[in-house]
């Protein structure tokens, strides 16, 4: 995660702060967020270790600490370990609401395809940086970022994906993540939450090896400082 500038995190803040106001007593019908390897969100919370992540999409700090963490659940997965993402998306990057409601999109349609997509976001993401599509429309854009997700759902998904973001649903999925994440006081990605306690570490400079002695330790019923 990079350093904020004082201007950034007031920004976050200020966001986080109006949509939570805006939420109040809002409860959404499912817990938030994407299990690895598919299934409910509630089955994910029932592991005995918990990890939920913060990604924004086209964050390159969430893209750098993925492979480690994916690596790590790969492995820990049938040990009780589960990995839950919520995409958080930056307000000062342009096109990150639109990439995260892809993910819930994709999740909706098919959710064996949405850790295919966010792998696919983190591969090609400087295709929707600020600067290469700052001359593009809102229309544009969604509609570029719809025919990228066909390359985890296939061709024929396109009708689908344009309908869906047509759908106030997947607008409301997308700003309840968002509101989620700031409900958990997260205002950068990578945050890292494991067992309902945020990581007090740098989440970019986790490392496959840092990850294991965290899960080793809390498997083992020890604390982790």
């Amino acid at each position: 995660m990079r350093k904020w500038s004082f201007a950034e995190a007031i920004l976050v803040l200020i966001v986080c702060g109006s949509l939570l106001i805006e939420a109040g007593a809002l409860i959404p019908p499912r817990y938030d967020g994407f299990v690895f390897g598919g299934g409910e969100e509630g089955k994910g919370t029932a592991a005995e270790v918990v990890i939920e992540a913060f990604y924004d999409p086209l964050c390159p700090y969430s893209r750098d600490s993925w492979p480690p963490l994916k690596k790590a659940i790969k492995h820990y997965r049938s040990h009780g370990v589960a990995l839950i993402v919520h995409p958080f998306s930056l307000p000062y990057h342009d096109n990150a609401f639109v990439a995260s409601r892809a993910l819930h999109i994709a999740n909706n349609l098919n959710s064996s395809t949405t850790y295919h997509l966010l792998d696919l976001f983190f591969k090609k993401q400087e295709r929707f940086y600020n600067k290469p599509t700052r001359h593009l429309s809102r229309a544009a854009i969604v509609s570029r970022i719809a025919k990228f997700a066909t390359k985890a759902l296939g061709k024929s998904s396109l009708s689908d994906i344009e309908s869906a973001f047509e759908d106030s649903n997947t607008d409301y999925q997308t700003r309840i993540s968002f509101k989620y994440a700031c409900s958990r006081s997260v205002i950068g990605t990578p945050t890292f939450i494991v067992n309902g306690f945020q990581l007090p570490d740098d989440g970019s400079d986790l490392d496959y090896e840092k990850w294991k002695k965290i899960i080793d330790s809390l498997l083992s019923g020890n604390v982790v400082d």
